[in-house]
């Protein structure tokens, strides 16, 4: 067994680095990480997305306000802006009829799920009693 500088024994190995270079108690091992605080690009995007414009006397957010420049441009002829309008029209209509199941569904795939977890616990119970059982014969 290698000696570290303390002049204790310990094995030095996979999974066991030696003491002297360990990550000590509350010290981070990535200093440079992200600082605390920091945002993220999506919730960058989506806060900004969220602030308020006046738009012709109205208040919208500036996610409305780019939605209603965008369909005035395609209404106005600019095809680029069509194709995108209609882009964003598909997607939205695909994630409508995807999140639109049936409850029974679900509820059916919730049930299955529910039984399979139940019959895992019931399981694992019976092996448990089972090693117990055998701890108390010996």
């Amino acid at each position: 067994m290698p000696e570290d500088n303390h002049g204790s024994n310990y094995d030095v190995g996979f999974g066991k680095p030696p003491e002297k270079s360990r990550f000590r108690k509350g010290v981070s091992g990535n200093r440079k990480g992200r600082p605390k605080g920091a945002l993220n690009m999506a919730t960058v995007l989506e806060r900004t997305l969220r602030e308020k414009v006046i738009i012709d006397g109205k208040t919208v957010n500036k996610l409305q306000a780019a939605v209603m420049q965008l369909t005035n441009k395609a209404a106005g002829g600019d095809l680029r802006a069509l194709q995108l309008l209609t882009a964003l029209v598909r997607s939205a209509e695909e994630r409508a009829s995807q999140g639109a199941v049936p409850n029974s569904v679900s509820d059916e795939v919730d049930e299955k799920v529910v039984v399979g977890i139940l019959k895992r616990i019931r399981a694992t119970n019976q092996e448990d009693q089972e090693d117990a059982d055998q701890t108390v014969a010996k």
